[in-house]
């Protein structure tokens, strides 16, 4: 069910990122995509997939209720070992959990850590952190 709640929290984290001092240390840069331009220098934060699911209490469903969502981000290293995989999760944790993010026509009722994977890919040389974010929002009245 892709919203325009989903969307505007996708943007939401999108800035948020960007804007974190920290990370953008990490990556070099503001290296932070919805989907990574072919020739990315490593490393690099992707917004990965969102499975969005009605949450209300009421009669209410749909765009004008309230909703969860589950965000998957991804981060992308050639470092060599996990180390700067797992630098990369603990500053998306440290820059969205429990972030005080503006959503545009939503209100962001919690933004929470959920969990985070992290593990060297088939190519044997990169790692791939996947950070598990749960995320509640409701229409602005």
């Amino acid at each position: 069910m892709p919203t325009a709640a989903s969307a505007a929290l996708r943007a939401a984290v999108h800035d948020a990122l960007i804007a974190d001092a920290p990370l953008t240390a990490l990556l070099g840069g503001p290296n932070v995509f919805d989907q990574a331009p072919p020739s990315v220098a490593f490393p690099y934060v992707t917004l990965g997939d969102m499975r969005v699911s009605d949450f209300s209490a009421g009669d209410a469903s749909g765009e004008g209720s309230t909703l969860e969502h589950q965000l998957i981000l991804h981060a992308w290293s050639r470092q060599g070992g996990h180390k700067e995989a797992h630098l990369i999760a603990g500053a998306l944790l440290q820059a969205l959990d429990d972030a005080p993010l503006t959503l545009a026509d939503h209100t962001l009722v919690n933004f929470r850590f959920a969990v985070a994977d992290v593990r060297r890919e088939a190519d044997g040389r990169t790692y791939h952190a996947l950070v598990r974010f749960r995320a509640v929002t409701e229409p602005t009245t």
